[in-house]
């Protein structure tokens, strides 16, 4: 079983950073492909960003890709979403998320274990 636990959000005016955390529980974090979603009110969740299991390979939404890098650090058992130019559009609740073997990164239903999400909120 692994735990996810978020950190990191907060308030943030448009164009500012903030950089997310997830901190996992459990020996086998390093194996385990690592995404970030997020789900806005009213809306679906959709797939942020998310990264193999080495860090050697990323995949980002095109709506944040070149203002948000997704990372990781297995000796900490901790993965990273810094985010910058925020715009209000950004706003959600972000959740990341931990597939026990590698699927389709894009699809929510191919992960295994998700944390309790962090509130971002960008004004203009």
């Amino acid at each position: 079983q692994v735990q996810l636990v978020e950190s990191g959000g907060g308030l943030v005016q448009a164009g500012g950073s903030l950089r997310l955390s997830c901190a996992a529980s459990g020996r086998t974090f390093s194996t385990y492909p690592m995404g970030w979603f997020r789900q806005a009110p009213g809306k679906e969740r959709e797939f942020v960003a998310a990264i193999t299991w080495s860090g050697g390979s990323t995949n980002y939404a095109g709506s944040v890709k070149g203002r948000f890098t997704i990372s990781r650090d297995n000796l900490k058992n901790t993965v990273y979403l810094q985010m910058n130019s925020l715009k209000p559009e950004d706003t959600a609740v972000y959740y990341c998320a931990a597939q026990r073997v590698p699927r389709a990164v894009v699809i929510g239903s191919s992960y295994d274990y998700w944390g309790q999400g962090t509130q971002v909120t960008v004004s203009s």
